[in-house]
């Protein structure tokens, strides 16, 4: 019998709501956070949607949206 195979753990994350802006998912998945240190942190850790997207923040239903910092 073959040994278990351990998966390791993924970043959560999400997909933004129809509509949905930065600052409004910011404060659905980031509560306990001001807004715009949520709005921030989110940035942060999503750059892929910050640097490659015109205009900047811009969220489709398609993204993946990191909602936790790198795992380290």
């Amino acid at each position: 019998m073959a040994p278990a195979v351990r998966l390791s753990r993924q970043r959560r994350f999400i997909t933004p709501e129809p509509g949905e802006t930065l600052e409004t998912l910011a404060a659905r998945v980031l509560p306990d956070l001001s807004a715009n240190e949520a709005a921030e942190k989110l940035a942060s850790w999503n750059l892929h949607i910050f640097l490659l997207r015109k205009p900047a923040g811009l969220l489709l239903g398609s993204d993946v949206v990191f909602i936790e910092p790198p795992l380290g």
